[in-house]
């Protein structure tokens, strides 16, 4: 089984490809089951407009593509409805009322800002130990809504915090405590391994993060972050993924249980 659940679309404003060329892409690239997790819209409550993310608007129109994928290429592939949401808890009622409204299959928690966009900090780029420590806070919280099938990029701080400090494994332990005490998996973010590959840096996923999962008995998830329809052919980051997985002596999660 070969299941890729973290796959994003053109209307979040910064990926590229149509919808069907990434079912096509997929096929292609031995995947089995393939989720749609674009990044989920918010009703802001200010004139805010986000960058990252579809609005209210172009939600139907993303839930008719995806169905209708569905079932265009049934006996092909498993194509799954899902959305990636951060935990803004002034908007989460919305959340959890649309994912029924809509017929959601799962969403998966991607903690990307601080209360909201509007406001809110990018845990990708902490400032100092207090933002790493707050993003664990956010992160916690929502994995305890009971909302999400796993949680996206889950050292996603790395990105921009530095060395890896006493700060960082706190934040790893805290993160992977919660993980297993709510039985959700980690994702093994592909798009991060590969800024890594590309462009030399470190980030995400980052090794130490992941010996610590590893000695806590967390489960993982591979997860391609698909931006661009070729991502999900790139099977070398894939076997590279589950090669480190393997060398760790992790469980891996092939399939979601929805």
């Amino acid at each position: 089984m070969k299941a890729n659940y973290h796959t994003h679309t053109a209307r979040c404003m910064h990926a590229s490809g149509r919808d069907d060329d990434y079912v096509r892409a997929a096929i292609e690239g031995g995947f089995d089951v393939l989720g749609f997790a674009d990044h989920t819209p918010w009703p802001y409550r200010t004139d805010f407009v986000s960058g990252m993310r579809m609005t209210v608007r172009e939600l139907d129109g993303y839930v008719r593509s995806v169905r209708a994928l569905r079932a265009a290429y049934a006996g092909q592939i498993d194509v799954l409805l899902g959305l990636e949401c951060e935990y803004f808890p002034d908007y989460i009622p919305w959340l959890r009322d649309t994912m029924q409204a809509k017929g959601v299959d799962y969403a998966i928690l991607g903690s990307h800002y601080d209360l909201s966009d509007e406001t809110g900090i990018y845990f990708g780029y902490p400032r100092d130990a207090g933002d790493v420590r707050r993003y664990v806070k956010r992160t916690v919280a929502g994995m305890e809504t009971g909302l999400f099938a796993y949680l996206a990029h889950p050292d996603l701080f790395m990105l921009g915090y530095g060395a890896f400090d006493r700060t960082c494994a706190a934040a790893a332990r805290a993160l992977c405590e919660a993980a297993n005490a709510l039985r959700l998996p980690l994702e093994y973010n592909l798009a991060g391994l590969r800024a890594q590959r590309r462009r030399g840096i470190e980030g995400y996923p980052h090794e130490r993060f992941w010996e610590i999962a590893a000695a806590m008995g967390c489960r993982a998830i591979i997860g391609v972050d698909a931006h661009a329809p070729k991502r999900l052919t790139e099977t070398d980051l894939w076997q590279e993924a589950v090669d480190a997985l393997c060398a760790l002596g992790m469980e891996r999660v092939e399939r979601l249980e929805l």
